[in-house]
C-alpha cells in the first residue's frame, strides 16, 4: 500500500440492513459525507471483504456484511504560510497550545484557503508542525468550530501527534466548555448520551440518531448560572464528536444562543444581539487538560471567557 493510504473497516448492523450501500457507511462513518463515498465507490475504493468485489452507491446493506474503505494519500496542500497574530498558551518543541478566537477556520477547505489557523502556524512554527495526519492538516490533532473559540492543541513532532490521538481516542483528554443557553436546563446537570451523525436533511449538519447510527456522544453539563431567559452552562466532554455540544444542548431543548444551525432566535433576545453585534454561537473551550505526549507531565490550562460573551452574560444578568 502506497505511504499515507489507509483503509476503513465496516461492518453492516441492524440498523443499517437495507439502506442504499451509500447511505448505510455514511451514518457508520460520519466523517466521510454521503458525496465522498459514493465518489469512492465508483473509484473502486470501496470492496466487499473476502471477494474484493467493488461495490455501487445504489447496493443494499446486509446486516454483517463487511467492507473496506480506501481513503487515498492528502494531496499536497497548497497553503502558505501567512503571519497572522496567535496567542499561545504553551509552546515546545513538541506540541503549541493556541487560544483561537471566534471566526478563525482552522484548516483551510473549499472557501477558506487562507487566513486560517494552520496558515498561521505554518508561519509561526517554520516547518515544524506534524505531518502525520496528511499534509492537508498539518499537526491538526482536533478542532473547534470556526465560531467557537478557546484552546486547541496542534502537534510539532510525529510522536506528539500520534500520543495526542490516542488520548483523544481513549476520551482521557479533559475539554471542558462554557455556553450560554436559551433557557434554563432542567435538570439544572446531567449527561446527554445519544448517537450523533449526519443529519438526513441536511448532510452538512448532525443529528441526533437512534442507537447504531452514528457514533456515541456524551457530554456532561451543569448550569453554572441562571440568566434572564438563558444560562451559563458548562459541559464536560467524554466523546469528541463533530458540533456536539451544539447538537446535545438542541436535542435537550436549549440550544446556543446565536446558533443559527441548530437553534432559533427566541422572542426578546434579538435587539440584544443585534446592539451587542453578536453574531456566532455562545461557545467557548475554556479547559484544555492532558498528559504531555512526550514528556509524560500532566498539562492544563485555561482561558477565561472572551469579552464578547462576558458582554452577552452582562446584559443577561439577572
Amino acid at each position: 500500500m502506497d505511504p499515507g493510504v489507509s483503509t476503513i473497516e465496516i461492518i453492516i448492523g441492524e440498523a443499517q440492513a437495507g439502506l442504499r450501500l451509500d447511505r448505510a457507511l455514511a451514518e457508520l462513518c460520519p466523517d466521510l459525507s454521503r458525496e465522498r463515498l459514493k465518489a469512492l465507490m465508483l473509484d473502486g475504493m470501496v470492496v466487499t471483504q473476502g471477494t474484493g468485489r467493488s461495490v455501487t452507491p445504489s447496493l443494499k446493506a446486509a446486516i454483517g456484511q463487511a467492507y473496506a474503505i480506501t481513503l487515498p494519500a492528502p494531496v499536497e496542500m497548497e497553503a502558505v504560510a501567512q503571519n497572522i497574530p496567535l496567542t499561545i498558551v504553551f509552546e515546545d518543541e513538541n506540541l503549541v497550545v493556541v487560544d483561537k478566537p471566534a471566526g478563525l477556520v482552522v484548516h483551510p477547505a473549499a472557501g477558506n484557503l487562507d487566513g486560517t489557523l494552520v496558515n498561521a502556524l505554518l508561519h509561526h512554527c517554520a516547518g515544524q508542525l506534524s505531518g502525520i495526519g496528511g499534509v492537508a492538516r498539518p499537526g491538526i490533532v482536533h478542532r473547534i468550530d470556526k465560531d467557537t473559540s478557546g484552546l486547541l492543541v496542534v502537534a510539532k513532532s510525529d510522536r506528539a501527534h500520534e500520543g495526542l490521538a490516542v488520548q483523544f481516542k481513549d476520551h482521557s483528554i479533559r475539554r471542558l466548555y462554557a455556553a450560554i443557553t436559551y433557557g434554563h436546563p432542567a435538570p439544572p446537570s446531567g449527561t446527554i448520551d445519544t448517537w450523533i451523525g449526519r443529519s438526513d436533511a441536511d448532510r452538512k449538519k448532525m443529528a441526533v440518531h437512534r442507537e447504531g447510527r452514528g457514533k456515541q456522544a456524551i457530554t456532561h453539563y451543569r448550569t453554572v448560572k441562571r440568566l434572564r431567559g438563558a444560562a451559563l452552562v458548562e459541559c464536560r466532554l467524554e466523546t469528541g464528536r463533530t458540533h456536539q455540544v451544539r447538537v446535545h444542548m438542541a436535542h435537550l431543548g436549549h440550544p446556543l444562543i446565536g446558533d443559527r444551525v441548530y437553534g432559533r432566535e427566541r422572542k426578546g433576545f434579538k435587539s440584544i444581539l443585534e446592539t451587542l453585534g453578536f453574531n456566532r454561537q455562545a461557545l467557548h473551550a475554556k479547559t484544555l487538560g492532558f498528559i504531555h505526549p512526550v514528556t509524560s507531565v500532566a498539562l492544563s490550562f485555561e482561558s477565561p471567557i472572551p469579552a464578547d460573551m462576558q458582554e452577552l452574560l452582562s446584559q443577561l444578568n439577572v
